[in-house]
């Protein structure tokens, strides 16, 4: 095979290099619109919490809750941060009365951290205003929009699930 035959590895705005035979240049191009576009709109929508938290301190205080009470080193795990910036954000959290810290009920050398009934509420305020923020948009859409926008929704949670055990 000659050497201009050969296949060519791509590379994205990373400067990652990516295999030929993983992408063509349409899937790249696809796939480059399609993060622009998710950031963008998490952007967005992390700008509609406000309450005085950074993303780190909703994302942790959400985990929380999602998980039940949990360890910083649990917490840190699912965050995927170090131990160190887990206290600092949970710090942060009981400074603001949004999570306690708690004996474990079988170990008590083993602390835990729970959301308050304020905690709970800042992130249902918060989901609250995301919701309302992207229904307002949503209402300007064509019907068929909207449907390519419910599947691709489905898709998104496909992507996702596919590679939670993965790492980019």
């Amino acid at each position: 095979m000659s050497p201009d035959a050969r296949p060519r590895a791509h590379t994205d705005s990373s400067t990652q290099v990516l295999p030929a035979t993983t992408a063509t240049a349409s899937d790249l191009e696809l796939a480059a619109r399609l993060r622009l576009a998710v950031t963008r709109l998490a952007r967005r929508l992390r700008q509609q919490s406000a309450e005085g938290l950074t993303p780190s301190q909703t994302s942790a205080l959400a985990s929380i809750e999602r998980r039940g009470p949990l360890t910083p080193s649990e917490l840190a795990s699912i965050e995927r941060i170090q131990r160190p910036t887990a206290t600092r954000v949970l710090g942060h959290l009981i400074a603001a009365g949004l999570v306690t810290r708690e004996a474990d009920a079988l170990d008590r050398r083993i602390a835990r951290v729970r959301v308050t009934r304020e905690g709970a509420a800042v992130l249902r305020r918060g989901r609250s205003r995301k919701n309302a923020y992207l229904a307002k948009r949503l209402r300007k859409l064509e019907p068929e929009d909207l449907q390519t926008l419910e599947r691709a929704a489905e898709l998104i949670e496909r992507l996702i699930e596919d590679g939670e055990d993965q790492t980019a």
